[in-house]
This record gives C-alpha cells, structure tokens and sequence, in this order.
C-alpha cells in the first residue's frame, strides 16, 4: 500500500494559547512560533521526531517538500485532523490488500470456455502452481507497464508478479481470476531427458539432451544455483541428488547462452517425472546390453538363453538393486551410490541354470555406466 498517514496530535488549550509574531527585513522574513511538548506526530501509526511549530493557531511541517520530493501528493482530511502522503504514481484499487501475490514462469497457455485466457504458473513458496484465468477485468503489462495483448503469452515467460484473487478454487493446481500479471523475460523451454548430473562449486550442473546417449549436437550443460527451483511431476520440491541420467525433465532456461558445443546456460525451473525414472529410452536400453554382454566370459556365455538383444535392462535405486560388489572399488562404489541415493541399471538374462541359481544379472553406475557387480544368485 503506497499511502502514509501523518497525525497531528494536540490538546486543544495548546492549540488556542499559540501566538506569532512577524517581522520583515529585506527579502528575508523572521518567524516566531512555539514548540510544544504536548503534540506528537505519526506516521503509519508510528511515532516520530517531527515537531510541528504552531504560528497564528496553525501547526506547520515540512511535509509539503518532502512528500514531492519522494513522489507523494500530501492531502489534508478537515474531519480527522490528518494529512495524508498519497504516491502519485500508485493508485490503489478498492480490494487490492485483500488479493494474493505470486512470482513464477508460465507453464501452458490455453482458451477457457468463456473466451477469457488461461495461464498455468509454476511459482514459488506457498502459491507454487496456481491456474489464472485473464479477461478484459486483467490488467496485463509487461516489466515496463506497456500493455498486452494475453494472444502474446506463451510457455516459458517470467511472471514477475501476479495478484489473483482473493477466491481460489480448491483444487491442485489451484484456481482464481487475475486481477493483475507483470510478463517478464521468455525464457527457453525444452523437454528432454538428463544425461549427467554433477555438484559443482557453484551448485548443480546438469547436462540433457533428446535421449541418454543423444549427439553433443543436441545436449545442453544448465548451470543451476540458488535461485533455481526444481520440482517433480506434481510441482512438489525435489532435491537435485535425486535427478538421474535418464528421467524425463522439462526445463526452463537462457535466454542466455554459451556458443560452445555444447552451449551452456542458466537454469531457472527443472520439472523432472519421477515416475518414468525406471524407464530408460531405447538408445541407453541398446548402449547397456552391449556392455554388459562385453562384461560376460565365454563360460557365462555358453549358459544363456537370452540374445544380447534381449536382455532385460532395468533402472532401480542403488539399495533395492540387489547387485553384490566383490572388489574393494567396487564396495566404494556401491556404497557412494547407496549414499546419495543414486541409481544402477541391471542388465538381466535367462539361463539355463535359473531353476537351480536363477537368472545372471550384472550392475552397472546409471550415470558413469562403470560396472559394480553381478546380482545375487540362490
């Protein structure tokens, strides 16, 4: 709220006992008058230092200049004995206090049944995914306050505020009417699978691409920091340890990029499915058959009923792979993974000892696709 409120508070015998005197001399003019310790001044409520001088029976402030030079009007109330600091830039809208605020970056831009535009914003805090409708009652700016047309939305602007409500749908994704939306920067939007993901000193880096194993043509390294919000599939916040090579994300980026190969940017939000993690795209399902066929010895070989094509090829947490380490790097590894909830593709074939011990079933990093061990057997 850009309004302020000064309050001159006196007793009246103060106010009726004050005189003034005058007295000129050139361009210059002498001013008397009495400061009284019975009158406060403030503002907002909030007491200050300010002491009017009473002269003729009027108390006098500096309000005048210091309003205009900070952009206030100053407006005596006559009823409530108040002078009020009004912004002249700000017109408050009957309500406003009552309307809900949020920051975010549009997801999907659709047509309601009413011909009004409906905008799906992925946000912050509390208000993190909310549906606004915008009709002719929205008032629609960009970051410079130029108005415009919602046929000019689309996936990947910045909100920079919007105000809706104060009624909201009890749904998930939430629901209300826009009462205002400031459109910032268009980012850059691109669903993809993640490659790699590694901590920096800086953050996360996180490289994706159109599938696991994709050309470096196609791939992206996104800088991610604090201001970097990262959630699953039903908006909820996700922590970056547990982005692996292979989920499906949507990100939301740039515009800014690096003219390397591949180019580098910054990531604003990463939407990642976490429920299609256990499935890997054909090429990384063909890059793990082919190593752990390469893995296996004639011996094991000569035992299997499985094709290489046909193996079956699995992506599972670290701590449910049943995947046994024999060498001592290989426990590190298993363990690092275990540790920060990390992922091991198992590549699995039909043998005809399975009766007897079952299938042979081998372990692989899903990240830096370094073998860990063979799983347990009966």
């Amino acid at each position: 709220m850009n309004k302020k409120k000064v309050l001159i508070v006196a007793t009246l015998a103060g106010l009726m006992a004050t005189t003034a005197a005058v007295e000129a001399s050139g361009f210059l003019q002498k001013v008397q008058g009495f400061l009284r310790s019975d009158v406060t001044v403030t503002v907002d409520g909030e007491n200050t230092q300010m002491k009017p001088v009473f002269i003729d029976g009027k108390a006098y402030l500096p309000a005048k200049s210091e309003a205009a030079a900070l952009g206030y009007d100053v407006f005596y109330n006559a009823k409530e004995k108040r002078l009020e600091l009004k912004s002249k830039e700000v017109v408050e809208q009957p309500g406003e206090q009552d309307l809900i605020r949020m920051q975010g970056i549009i997801e999907d831009v659709t047509t309601g049944t009413d011909g009004s535009t409906r905008i799906t914003v992925l946000g912050r805090g509390g208000s993190n995914w909310m549906v606004l409708s915008i009709d002719k009652d929205t008032v629609l700016t960009d970051s410079n306050g130029k108005a415009l047309d919602p046929k000019a939305l689309k996936p990947g602007q910045d909100i920079q505020e919007a105000q809706y409500g104060p009624i909201v749908a009890m749904s998930y994704p939430g629901q209300s009417h826009a009462a205002k939306v400031i459109v910032g920067t268009d980012h850059l939007v691109k669903d993809a699978v993640i490659q790699s993901v590694k901590k920096t000193d800086d953050g996360w880096q996180v490289m994706i691409n159109n599938s696991v194993n994709g050309e470096s043509a196609t791939a992206v390294v996104l800088n991610a920091g604090k201001e970097t919000q990262v959630v699953d599939q039903e908006r909820q916040p996700l922590e970056f340890s547990k982005l692996t090579a292979g989920m499906k994300v949507r990100a939301y980026y740039g515009p800014i990029m690096t003219k390397s190969l591949p180019p580098i940017s910054p990531l604003f939000y990463l939407v990642a499915d976490t429920s299609a993690s256990a499935t890997l795209s054909p090429e990384a399902v063909a890059e793990f058959q082919t190593l752990s066929w390469n893995k296996l010895t004639d011996d094991q070989k000569s035992h299997l009923k499985s094709k290489k094509e046909e193996a079956e090829v699995t992506l599972t947490s670290a701590t449910d792979s049943g995947i046994l380490a024999s060498t001592d790097e290989q426990k590190k590894a298993l363990a690092d993974l275990k540790a920060k909830g990390g992922n091991i593709v198992v590549v699995s074939y039909k043998t005809d000892q399975d009766e007897l011990i079952g299938p042979l079933s081998l372990g692989f990093d899903s990240e830096s696709k370094t073998f860990i061990g063979y799983g347990i057997r009966k």
